[in-house]
């Protein structure tokens, strides 16, 4: 057996360690973080941070990320962003079983103890998903062909799962289901965006990659 010394980078700049918590924080909608969320997701150990910043909190400071000491009181918010996560991860509506590590932040347990059952926790999140979301914007955006747009080309994360939970994963063409995750399923605008279609619920719909490939085609 061959021995090794495993060597260390020390000189890692402030700047990549910050980005590291808040890349975390982006992609699973956190508001905080505690130290053993981040040893699981995170690329460094939290002691590289604590030492190099001085404390966690310092950390979650620089981060803007809210102070805690405990995963009591979880935030509804920050429950139903870790269901957005996992419904747009597998393109699909979440089972009992996936809610679990690595894909889930929290247990299916955290969702049980606060909503009664894990049935009740989706209905509540198909509920706070189905708040109307405002799409006019303070700014009118016009493109290379003066058309105005009042929103964005690409949907955002909750005008996506909106957008599944509609359609299911089932393309609204051909009907087959889109089970592979957002590698094989399209937000495809109805009225294209280039002919002044908005990013709308009622204006978007779930393609699979063929179907969404010959639209491209016929445009």
């Amino acid at each position: 057996m061959k021995f090794a010394v495993k060597k260390v980078n020390r000189n890692i700049p402030n700047e990549e360690l910050l980005a590291d918590v808040k890349n975390i924080a982006s992609t699973y909608g956190l508001t905080t973080m505690s130290q053993d969320i981040y040893v699981q997701y995170g690329k460094f150990h939290p002691t590289t941070l604590i030492r190099r910043f001085g404390s966690w909190f310092k950390v979650l400071e620089l981060c803007d990320l809210k102070p805690s000491r405990s995963r009591i009181n979880i935030p509804n918010e920050e429950l139903f962003a870790n269901i957005e996560h996992i419904w747009l991860t597998l393109g699909r509506q979440p089972k009992y079983s996936d809610i679990q590590k690595p894909l889930s932040l929290f247990s299916v347990g955290t969702y049980e103890q606060r909503f009664g059952s894990w049935y009740n926790a989706l209905d509540a999140f198909v509920i706070y998903m189905s708040e109307e979301e405002s799409v006019i914007k303070p700014n009118v955006r016009i493109n290379k062909d003066g058309i105005k747009h009042t929103t964005k080309r690409e949907p955002s994360a909750r005008l996506k799962v909106q957008v599944l939970m509609r359609d299911g994963n089932r393309c609204r063409l051909c009907g087959v289901e889109c089970n592979d995750g957002l590698h094989n399923i399209h937000f495809d605008h109805i009225i294209p965006w280039s002919k002044g279609g908005e990013t709308t619920l009622e204006n978007l719909q779930v393609l699979c990659s063929d179907c969404n490939l010959a639209k491209g085609n016929c445009k």
